[in-house]
Parts: structure tokens; C-alpha cells; sequence
């Protein structure tokens, strides 16, 4: 049937019923065919039948296709243009979900809306319909993804590369109010916004030996001859910038085995162990972060991360010997961003393709190597910075290992002849770490690989040059820099928050949409009446609409004028979630205490996965889910006090749930949160914070103002002192009657009638080895909050906080940080227009 038949056909029916098209109105009369021409020959379904996921992907292979002709001019531009390249590693890309995203970035979301309501489809379904993409966790994986996003937008010619999982990280489901562990199903129906490329493949190798050739020339070449080898397939995601001006690719690797069944070993009736390669080689995309409890949890890890860094060099390498012809030119060509370690293999593998495939000495292989990479720390804790058993680098990577002894041979010895010979520096600085049993150090290996290794926050970068990298900055004292981290307005603004967005164009004028630093405007209006009214009702707005929600998904009732007191990331016990609920009890204790006193309604968010091998977390978890249920339940508190613990925290939930914020938890313990980037997004969307003096907190109280974010507890240096002094915390607690009943209450098995010693472990730890100083920071905290209920009694005073925290969020965009990275870091030149 013909296009315009069908159409006739739909119309008769009567199943769809189009609406009067003003001729004027091309856009909509465009979209609207092409949603049908793509519903009938790549969907194969008669709009007759179709059900809202036809309807979703036709409307994204309909965006699609719009992304295509831009992202095909951006290629050509970047080749005739002969620009450098970014290419940004990454074992995460948490993308979320992608329609409202791209119809936003191509400025379509009102003419398909109007397309598809002509054509008796809601759009706002069809968000509902979309999977997050499961290819990430946290603020690892976000931030890259805002980076892609602001990449494009300022057009740098950039590649993303990763991994495309099958089943992301896990699905988070509670029982009992425990988190229990599901393999994600966003592939389940296919991704209409990839393209495979079965033609862009390559064999990664593993294991096996490595041989020595003698060269005509006196020379030797070194022959890796791998045992077993992988074959990654390249699928291609357009990543489009505002208004579509520049879209970048996002490159995801998928692992197949080069023989997909032993036919000889079907045939002779092992039907499981004729699949046992292919089982093998998909193993390596099919979840991020498998637990690395076992060997083989360990084993697969690595083998991830060689996967795809060596996939994504041979890929580079390949573009790169296409446009320019020799390798010895790369750094000025390509600048390699390695997100934290994780892809740290890559400085190995590129030493051993310039050396091994393509001649250059070792001192030309160095200088073009470390000239290419830099390198994000994300952590200060030691533990977090990833080292691999020698052993198992050995057998899996037997050249690479050999390369990195050499690496730290010349490394060390160049320091011994410059005269720095003591034992202690050599062994701080070395790349294998002697203690524990032998392991590569790849954190270390990064710094010294790269030209650049940048913190992601000014407190952080100033403590990595006197903690985990204190004695390489004293080699080295020019090679760390500072780009502070940055969130991206079209997603966290545009998209999540409509109204605000509109509030802001407004008042302050539509240039706000192209100019993030113009979002500063809004403070000469914090102090407008109406500027406040409108803010407090599109805050309302939101909030109903998670409590509608909350209330269809859980059941669970919330008032929506009470505070909305948000903390949602990973849970980690330095996060402290635990801080956030041990106040919460006391809380609870205390309006038990004085029914009668006039206290500030509060809803507690919680959200956020815990490891599924990390079982304090968890157990952390089930504490919030347990002391939520006795709360909500207790008639006494007249619905003054809720606690909600959303489940499977992701991109998508975070859309609804930062809008309605009205305060945001930003309690980690001081000197351990390298930035933060949900904060930034709360804050943008007004929510005031109340926090520690860490990560980007510090900078985000230097935009804001004293006066609108609530700080309190130990500095990242006195924290520290703390912990010499000893964290035995018996004298503390019993020093602070609220934090001590708070305890006991845990304690005692009121949350847990059932398993009255369910928390003893968690109770013991705060007692005895409270290394992220809960109770150090308890009253200060508690004290805070109170400030928090004071300040909400003045409404005036609130929503002025708000839209100052709104106004000062305008530095924390990812522009500028793509800007910094482009300066301080890649030196890639902007485009005319974006410089």
C-alpha cells in the first residue's frame, strides 16, 4: 500500500484522526509523512495496528534520519578542515534515553508532537516507552555523556569509545527492602538509534607468547602471538550537539568469537561445548563492572578493558594512517582522553603497535605516545585506583607487560642518574606495587603515559598533588592541571525542567538557550515577587508529579508542600547515606518526643545502587528501606515525616526527580568526592544544598553565595586530622545525646522487630572504626538541617536562594568545561563561531 493510501485508509477508519494542517506548517506535514513511510517499510506495521513501541521507533528512526545529513556534514568537515580529533575513552556512556534529547537538540520536539498527535499518538508516551540505554552507572558515565553532548555542541571533532553492554549494570529491584541484582533488558526490542558496522571489525588478542626475530639490520622485533583471539564489532550512535549545528560519533564495541560454533564439536554431540568460544568472547560485553570477587571476575575485567581501548586505538590509528599517512604525526593530529583508569591499557598498546607493527625506537614510541594520551583522575582514595595482579597481566597481556617492566626500568633508572635514588620515592613512583603481592599499578602508569593528567574539581586537583600522586607531581610539577567538572543545560534544564527553562527565557530573554553564561541574568530578578511566585509553583508542579509517581509505583502517599529533601548517587559509605538516615531517625525520634511542636513537613529521597559484592551498602540500604517503612506507617506523624527509597536509580528517574528537589544532599566526607555532578544539577534546577566542603561544592559555594547553600562538618584537612588522632568514635556519640538515642534506636531493633541485630554491624563500625566520620559530622549536620527547616519558613528568603542557586550554576556547564579541556588540556582549536 502506498503511502498516501494508507494515510486515506487511516483517515476512513477514523482510527486516527488528523487534525486541520495549517499549509504554512511544513515542518509537522514532513514529520508526519516520514512517521508513516517509517511505521510501514523499517518498522513493517500498518498504523492500524501499531502499538506505542512501533510508534516510539518509527518516531526515532524518523530523528535519526534527521541526525544523519548533519553528522555526515560534520565527517566531511572535519576531514577537508584537517581539524584534530578528540577521542574520549570510556568504560561508561550513561546517555539515558535518547528521543527528548535529540528532538530538543534539533529543535523538533513541538512539530513532532504536533506531527504525532495528528496522527493520535502522545508523545510524552513514547518517552515513557524508551529504555535507558544501560551503558553506564553513576557520575563516571554521566559526565561523559554530557561531554559528548557539549563536544558536539561546540564542535570538536570527537569520537566517544566504549563498550556496548548487553545487560548495562544491573536492574535494581528491592524485596523486603533489599536490593536485589537483575541483568538490564534495554536491547531486548533492538536500538533504533545505532548503526552496526559489521565492515569496522577488529581481532583483539589475549594470552598466549611472545617470540623474538632477529632483523636483517641487527635489530629485534618482538612477535606477539596471542592464544586466543576476540573480534569487535563496531555499532555507531550520532551524538547531536544544539541545534544540530555538529554531530560526533559514539563508537560502542561489541565482542564476538571470529568462530561462532565448533561445528566438529556439535556434531559430535557436545552441543554446550561447541558454544563454549562464543559464550566466552560475549562475556566481555554483557555487564559492566562483573565482581571482581572471583579470579575470573577479575580476568573478565581486564579482558574489558583491553577489549575496547585496543578496538578503539586500532580504530583511531586506522583514521588516522587514512587521512595523514604517518603515525609520528599523531599528537598533533589526535589528543586521547583516558576517563579515569580504566583504559590505562591503552598507553601499553600503543607502545606496542608503534614498536612492534611499525618500527619506531623506543624513545620515538614514548614521545609519540605520551604526546597523544592524557589522562581524568576521578578518585583520591588508593584503594579505587585500579591494579592488576602481575601474574594475571602475564598470562593475558604477556607484550604489554613486558613493554610496562620497560617503561618502569627506563623510568626508575632516569631517576637514580638524575640523583633520586631514595628507596621510599622509588617505590612510590614505580609502576609496579611490591606490597600485597605484585601489581601493576594503573593509575601510575597513566600519569606517567600521559602529557596532561587533569582533577576533576579545584580541591581535588590541589589533593592529588599531595595524596595519591604527591611524589609523581614532585617529578613532574607541571603535568597536573584543573578542569572542573561541568553538566550539560539541554539535558538537565531543557529537558528535565520545561518550565523553569521557559521562567528563565522569559525573564532574562531566549538567548539563555544558546549562551549558558547568560543564566547568571536571572539574579537581578531574585528578588521579583513574581519571579519567586512562578518559581514556587513550577516547583509544586514537579513535585506533584513525582509524588504521582512515587504514589502509582510504591504506594506510598507524599505531600508535595512538604520539603523535598533529596540524595540521590551510588550508595558508597562515603557518600554517607547513613549520615542522611541517621538524622532521619532522629528526626523521627524528636517529633515523637514533641508531638505538639510545629514542625516543617519533610519527604527524604533516596536513591542509588549498591555493588552487588559491596555488602555494607546494601545493608545501608535495607536500613533506609526499613526505617521508611516504620515511619510512613506511624499515624503519630500525621504524614509530617516520609522516607521514599526510589529503585533503579538512572538517567530517567533523575529527570523527574531533580526538578521537584527543594534541598540537595551533598554529604560526602570531606577530601574523598573528587567533584560531584548531581549537585551541580540540583542546584541549576534551585535546589539549595546543604553539604560538606568538598569536591565542586566549594566552587559551587563561591557562585552561590554563603548566604544560599548550607555547609557544614570537617574540612577535607581537619578530617584527616581526625582520623590520626584515631576514629574510635565511643566519646563522640556519647558526647551528643541526639546521635547516641538515634543509635540505640537502630540498635535495639526498633526498625527490625524481626532481626533485632540486622544493624549491629553497621552500629559496631560508627562506634569503633568510623573512617568516614559519620559521628564526627553528626551535630553539625543535624544543626544544619534545622537551618534548612528554619529557612523554609521564609518563603521570600527560600525561592531568592533558589533562583540565586539557579543563576550561580551558569560556570558549571560541560561547555565550559570542554572549553578548558580544549585550552589546558587537547589544544584544539574551536570553530570561529564557538570560540
Amino acid at each position: 500500500m502506498s503511502e498516501t493510501n494508507m494515510s486515506q485508509a487511516v483517515q476512513k477508519t477514523g482510527a486516527i484522526q488528523r487534525l486541520a494542517l495549517p499549509a504554512q506548517d511544513e515542518d509537522v506535514a514532513a514529520l508526519r509523512r516520514a512517521l508513516i513511510a517509517k511505521l510501514t517499510y523499517a518498522v513493517g506495521k500498518d498504523p492500524l495496528v501499531a502499538r506505542e513501541h512501533d510508534w516510539f521507533v518509527a518516531a526515532a528512526l524518523t530523528v535519526r534520519d534527521r541526525s544523519v545529513d548533519r553528522w555526515m556534514t560534520s565527517t566531511r568537515a572535519t576531514y577537508t578542515e584537517k581539524r584534530k580529533r578528540v577521542y574520549y575513552l570510556s568504560l561508561e556512556f550513561l546517555i539515558g534515553r535518547m528521543l527528548f534529547d535529540s528532538l530538543n537538540n534539533l529543535q523538533l520536539l513541538e512539530p513532532m508532537r504536533a506531527a504525532l498527535a495528528e496522527l493520535g499518538v502522545d508523545l510524552d508516551r513514547l518517552r515513557e516507552i524508551e529504555p535507558d540505554a544501560a551503558l553506564g552507572n553513576g557520575g563516571l558515565g554521566r559526565l561523559a555523556a554530557c561531554f559528548m553532548d557539549s563536544m558536539a555542541t561546540l564542535g570538536v571533532a570527537a569520537y566517544g569509545y566504549g563498550i556496548r553492554y548487553h545487560h548495562g549494570l544491573f536492574r535494581q529491584v528491592i524485596k523486603d527492602g533489599w536490593q536485589h541484582e537483575y541483568p538490564e533488558s534495554w536491547l531486548a526490542n533492538g536500538n533504533p538509534w545505532e548503526f552496526e558496522r559489521p565492515d569496522v571489525s577488529y581481532m583483539i588478542g589475549f594470552g598466549g607468547t611472545v617470540r623474538q626475530e632477529e632483523m636483517a639490520d641487527g635489530t629485534t622485533r618482538h612477535v606477539w602471538e596471542p592464544a586466543e583471539t576476540v573480534e569487535a564489532i563496531a555499532y555507531d550512535m550520532p551524538m547531536v550537539g544544539w541545534r544540530g549545528k555538529h554531530v560526533n560519533t559514539l563508537r560502542l564495541w561489541s565482542a564476538r568469537a571470529p568462530d561462532p560454533l565448533r561445528l566438529d564439536a556439535f556434531n559430535r554431540g557436545d552441543h554446550i561445548g561447541a558454544l563454549a568460544a562464543r559464550a566466552r568472547a560475549n562475556a566481555i560485553s554483557q555487564v559492566l563492572y562483573p565482581s571482581e570477587d572471583t579470579p575470573a571476575g577479575q580476568e573478565l575485567r581486564l579482558r574489558q578493558e583491553y577489549f575496547f581501548s585496543a578496538a578503539s586505538l586500532h580504530d583511531l590509528l586506522h583514521r588516522h594512517l587514512y587521512q595523514h599517512g604517518d603515525l609520528r604525526s599523531l599528537p598533533e593530529h589526535n589528543s586521547i582522553q583516558l576517563n579515569d583508569t580504566h583504559p590505562a591499557i591503552a598507553i601499553a598498546e600503543l607502545m606496542r603497535i608503534l614498536i612492534d607493527d611499525n618500527g619506531f625506537d623506543w624513545d620515538e614510541a614514548w614521545k609519540t605516545t605520551v604526546g597523544t594520551f592524557s589522562y581524568t583522575n576521578h578518585t583520591l582514595m588508593p584503594e579505587a585506583l585500579e591494579k592488576w595482579p602481575v601474574h594475571l597481566m602475564e598470562r593475558l597481556l604477556p607484550r604489554h607487560m613486558q613493554i610496562i617492566y620497560l617503561i618502569n626500568l627506563l623510568h626508575l633508572d632516569g631517576l637514580r642518574a638524575a640523583g633520586k635514588d631514595d628507596p621510599a620515592l622509588l617505590a612510590s613512583v614505580s609502576l609496579i606495587d611490591e606490597d600485597n603481592g605484585r601489581r601493576v599499578a594503573m593509575g601510575q602508569l597513566a600519569f606517567l603515559g600521559s602529557h596532561r593528567v587533569n582533577g576533576v574539581s579545584a580541591l581535588h586537583t590541589d589533593l592529588m598533588r599531595v595524596t595519591v600522586f604527591r611524589n609523581m607531581h614532585s617529578l613532574y610539577p607541571d603535568r597536573i592541571t584543573n578542569v572542573t567538572n561541568g553538566i550539560t543545560f539541554r539535558r538537565w534544564l531543557n529537558d528535565a525542567n520545561p518550565a523553569l527553562t521557559q521562567l528563565l527565557a522569559d525573564t532574562i530573554g531566549p538567548h539563555v538557550l544558546d549562551d549558558p553564561d547568560a543564566l547568571s541574568g536571572i539574579a537581578a530578578f531574585a528578588d521579583d515577587a513574581a519571579v519567586q511566585e512562578r518559581f514556587a509553583a513550577l516547583r509544586r508542579e514537579n513535585k506533584v508529579r513525582l509524588s504521582n509517581r512515587i504514589m502509582e509505583t510504591m504506594h506510598i502517599r507524599l505531600d508535595p508542600d512538604a520539603i523535598f529533601d533529596v540524595q540521590i548517587k551510588r550508595i558508597h559509605e562515603y557518600k554517607r547515606q547513613l549520615l542522611n538516615i541517621l538524622e532521619t531517625v532522629a528526626l523521627y525520634e524528636s517529633m515523637r518526643a514533641e508531638p505538639t511542636k510545629t514542625w516543617a513537613p519533610r519527604v527524604k529521597v533516596f536513591a542509588g545502587k549498591a555493588a552487588a559484592s559491596y555488602h555494607r551498602a546494601k545493608l545501608i540500604i535495607k536500613l533506609i528501606n526499613d526505617v521508611a517503612r516504620v515511619i510512613n506507617n506511624d499515624p503519630t506523624m500525621r504524614g509530617m515525616l516520609k522516607v521514599v527509597f526510589m529503585p533503579d536509580y538512572n538517567v530517567s528517574r533523575a529527570e523527574m526527580i531533580i526538578p521537584a528537589a527543594d534541598v540537595s544532599e551533598q554529604i560526602s566526607t570531606a577530601g574523598m568526592e573528587a567533584s560531584g555532578t548531581g549537585n551541580m544539577k540540583m542546584a541549576l534546577n534551585g535546589a539549595l544544598t546543604i553539604g560538606t566542603l568538598d569536591g565542586a561544592n566549594i566552587e559551587i559555594k563561591e557562585r552561590v553565595g554563603d548566604d544560599h547553600i548550607e555547609i557544614f562538618g570537617l574540612t577535607a584537612a581537619e578530617a584527616e586530622a581526625r582520623r590520626a588522632d584515631g576514629i574510635d568514635a565511643r566519646d563522640t556519640i556519647a558526647k551528643s545525646p541526639l546521635l547516641k538515642h538515634a543509635l540505640e534506636a537502630i540498635a535495639s531493633g526498633l526498625f527490625s522487630h524481626a532481626d533485632p541485630d540486622r544493624f549491629k554491624d553497621l552500629v559496631n563500625v560508627l562506634r569503633h572504626h568510623d573512617h568516614f566520620l559519620v559521628t564526627a559530622d553528626f551535630d553539625s549536620y543535624a544543626a544544619a538541617q534545622r537551618r534548612v527547616a528554619a529557612r523554609w519558613g521564609d518563603k521570600k528568603a527560600w525561592w531568592k536562594s533558589a533562583v540565586l542557586n539557579t543563576a550561580g550554576m551558569a560556570w558549571f556547564s560541560s561547555d565550559r568545561s570542554i572549553r578548558d579541556y580544549c585550552d589546558r588540556v587537547w589544544d584544539v582549536k574551536l570553530p570561529p563561531a564557538m570560540r
